[in-house]
């Protein structure tokens, strides 16, 4: 493929500076960044980080109606279990990924009731996924000023898991915790450096749906889950 030129740069730009009263400058010399004096977005909750994120993380989750069961890689089959009977049984819809097997939930995903996303069916996983019960997702990183998950939905983990169900678990390693929306921009960005492929369609999700568009009247399970519960797996 052939590489355009560009016509008369210098001269265009000189007469947009001429315009704003600028002198132009030199194209050679890189523009200097402003410097600020103040970074809120950097240094809220800087001054705290994993498990001294969680309390901070746990209030925003009583605010957002989002219930949180804090447990063990070793103890997280059973816990999984019981909030899968809170959230009304039927069928499960978990996405492909290997931290199913990693956090020993393997015998938990071949149970007869659980549907593992498969992309090769196409069609089919939004069908199934549209009359499950309950989706569960891994969150990729979670927010705790929020109590948001951030999900890398790819081809293996679709969106539709934390949409269609009537609920919603998700399963939040604690190594995921970050303080707020700049340190997941920040560790998406190093993974992107780092030549890691991440997926075009990244989700933040914080608690079930709701809205209150409508005179400020309160309304849960607008378009999504209408219970959303996490588990905070405190080690692995």
């Amino acid at each position: 493929m052939n590489k355009g030129t560009i016509q008369h740069r210098t001269k265009f730009l000189e007469k947009i500076a001429g315009k704003m009263h600028r002198k132009p400058r030199d194209m050679a010399n890189p523009i200097e960044r402003p410097k600020r004096l103040f970074t809120p977005e950097k240094d809220v909750l800087a001054h705290i980080a994993g498990v001294d994120l969680l309390p901070v993380f746990y209030r925003e989750c009583e605010k957002i109606l989002t219930d949180v069961v804090e447990t063990t890689a070793a103890s997280l089959d059973n816990v999984l279990r019981n909030l899968v009977k809170a959230h009304g049984n039927g069928e499960v819809v978990i996405s492909k990924d290997a931290r199913f097997t990693a956090f020993g939930l393997k015998d938990f995903s071949e149970e007869d009731f659980v549907y593992r996303w498969d992309p090769a069916k196409g069609e089919e996983n939004v069908i199934v996924t549209e009359r499950a019960q309950t989706g569960i997702m891994f969150s990729d990183i979670t927010l705790a000023e929020s109590a948001t998950m951030v999900m890398f939905n790819d081809k293996d983990k679709g969106r539709a898991i934390g949409l269609l169900p009537e609920t919603f678990i998700g399963i939040i390693p604690l190594s995921t915790l970050v303080p707020r929306m700049t340190q997941a921009a920040e560790e998406i960005n190093r993974r992107i450096e780092a030549g890691e492929t991440i997926a075009s369609c990244v989700n933040f999700v914080s608690g079930p749906s709701n809205s209150a568009d409508i005179e400020y009247n309160l309304v849960v399970g607008v378009h999504g889950p209408v219970k959303v519960s996490y588990i905070i797996v405190t080690d692995r």
